[in-house]
């Protein structure tokens, strides 16, 4: 039997259609705390949805999303969320600090922590420059800063290195890496498959359905493939051929 005090996220046959279209079909899994777990698949297979769903803004036909053991988007749990939607949701004319200590005061949170965050998301050399001088990389981190001022313990990132170069992508990994050994439980989408060999556990897509939920160790056993979009393209293709 699970351990449900280590489970962060569960979800239960979610059933989800958008203008009359089913987009998730039956979704079962459950999210271990104080791990990186990885949703990946291609564009257009329902992730977005699905972190909808887990945020709690999201209508669903049918199932259970429980966050933290309560039911996703409950006031008892929103608080202890955070989400970093794809494009940064931040004031380009602020710089980072003034970014910062904005959604500081509109979440409540005490401005000393302010300090705190733009170390972690390294950017305390970058503080006082206005966000729209800032990189791709950078912009995204200081999105992901305004997500931490509230010390969730669930970290939604939709999509967060989408369009970034490799160097900009390894420094919010690292990020993200830290995060999670000071606890934080994140779960973070892609449809860069190579992305996968840097979280803990994966949740595969296609197409509205979970394809696996597997850790990228296992997911190279099973397929005897050490790249892991070739990987992914095997267990497709093994889909198929039992279809």
């Amino acid at each position: 039997m699970t351990d449900t005090s280590q489970v962060a996220v569960e979800v239960h046959d979610l059933h989800v259609s958008r203008g009359g279209r089913p987009v998730l079909h039956g979704l079962d899994f459950e999210v271990t705390r104080g791990r990186i777990t990885g949703l990946l698949g291609p564009s257009g297979c329902g992730k977005t949805t699905l972190m909808r769903a887990i945020v709690g803004v999201q209508i669903v036909e049918s199932g259970d999303v429980r966050v933290l053991g309560e039911p996703a988007g409950s006031a008892q749990v929103r608080a202890r969320v955070g989400y970093v939607m794809q494009a940064p949701a931040v004031y380009l004319d602020l710089s980072a600090q003034e970014n910062l200590r904005y959604f500081a005061r509109v979440l409540g949170a005490p401005e000393s922590r302010i300090g705190e965050i733009l170390d972690t998301v390294q950017l305390a050399g970058h503080a006082d420059r206005p966000v729209a001088n800032l990189s791709g990389g950078q912009r995204a981190r200081v999105s992901l800063g305004t997500a931490l001022l509230g010390e969730p313990d669930v970290l939604v990132l939709d999509e967060p290195t989408v369009g970034l170069d490799p160097l900009l992508r390894e420094d919010l990994w690292r990020s993200f890496r830290g995060l999670a050994e000071r606890g934080t439980t994140l779960f973070v989408s892609s449809h860069v498959m190579d992305e996968a060999g840097r979280c803990d556990d994966l949740l595969l897509m296609r197409e509205g359905r979970l394809l696996a939920d597997l850790t990228p160790a296992a997911l190279r056993e099973r397929t005897g493939e050490q790249d892991m979009e070739q990987a992914f393209l095997r267990l497709i293709e093994r889909e198929e051929a039992a279809a």
